[in-house]
C-alpha cells in the first residue's frame, strides 16, 4: 500500500492532530503543504479534496477523507499499531465528549481569541481576549472534571483525546495567559508537561 497523504500546512492545529495520530501509530506518511491563508486563496486543485477549503484533507490508496476526527479514527482503525480508542463504549464516548467539547469551545477561545490575537495583531482586542481566556477556563474545568485517574486524559493509555488537545492547548501556551490559566489546573498541567516531552510531539513541531 502508498504511504497515506496528510494536506495541510504544519502551522495548523488540526493538520498537527492528525500527524500525532500517524506518529503514534508508526505510519510514515507525506505531508502536502496547503497553505489557506496564501494571496491568492486556496489552490484550485484542492478543492477536490476538501469542499470547503480547509485543512487537513487526507488520502490513502485512492480513499479520500476530510474533517480531523474522522481521518484520526481511520488512522486508528486501518492501520496496525497501538490502539488510540477505548474498547468500552463509555469510555469511548467520554473520549468523543472531550474532542467534541476541544472543538466546540477551546479551540476558537484558546487559539484564536487568545493566542493569535495577543501574537499577531498589532493592537490586540483585550476585550475579546478576556472573553476568550473566560471561555478556555470553562473548557478546562470541564476537560478537568471529566479526566480519569492515569497519566491520560482516559486514563493509563493515551488515546486521541490527548492527541487532540495537545495541539490547542500547545497553542494556547505560546502566551503568558496561557501558562498562567493551565497552571490553575494541576492535574491538566501535569498531563501538558507528559505530553509535551512524547517524540510525536517534537517530530510534529513546527519548524522554521
Amino acid at each position: 500500500m502508498s504511504k497515506p497523504v496528510v494536506y495541510g500546512a504544519n502551522y495548523s492545529v488540526y493538520v498537527r492532530i492528525v500527524r500525532l495520530a500517524l506518529e503514534e501509530k508508526g505510519i510514515e506518511y507525506e505531508l502536502v503543504p496547503v497553505d489557506v491563508f496564501a494571496a491568492d486563496g486556496v489552490p484550485g486543485w484542492y478543492l477536490e479534496h476538501h469542499p470547503f477549503g480547509r485543512i487537513p484533507a487526507f488520502e490513502h490508496d485512492g480513499f479520500r477523507l476530510f474533517e480531523t476526527s474522522a481521518i484520526a479514527r481511520y488512522v486508528d482503525e486501518g492501520f496496525a499499531g497501538p490502539a488510540l480508542q477505548p474498547a468500552d463504549a463509555r469510555a469511548r464516548a467520554t473520549m468523543n465528549q472531550m474532542i467534541g467539547l476541544l472543538d466546540a469551545y477551546a479551540y476558537r477561545s484558546m487559539v484564536w481569541d487568545v493566542a493569535v490575537e495577543r501574537l499577531e495583531k498589532p493592537a490586540p482586542d483585550e476585550d475579546l481576549i478576556a472573553r476568550g481566556l473566560h471561555q478556555a477556563a470553562t473548557a478546562l474545568q470541564a476537560l478537568s472534571s471529566l479526566k480519569a485517574q492515569g497519566s491520560w486524559l482516559m486514563g493509563d493509555e493515551l488515546t486521541l483525546a490527548d492527541l487532540h488537545a495537545a495541539p490547542i492547548i500547545g497553542y494556547f501556551l505560546k502566551v503568558g495567559e496561557g501558562q498562567s490559566l493551565l497552571a490553575e489546573f494541576p492535574d491538566i498541567q501535569a498531563w501538558w508537561n507528559r505530553i509535551a516531552e512524547r517524540a510525536s510531539f517534537a517530530r510534529t513541531q513546527k519548524s522554521g
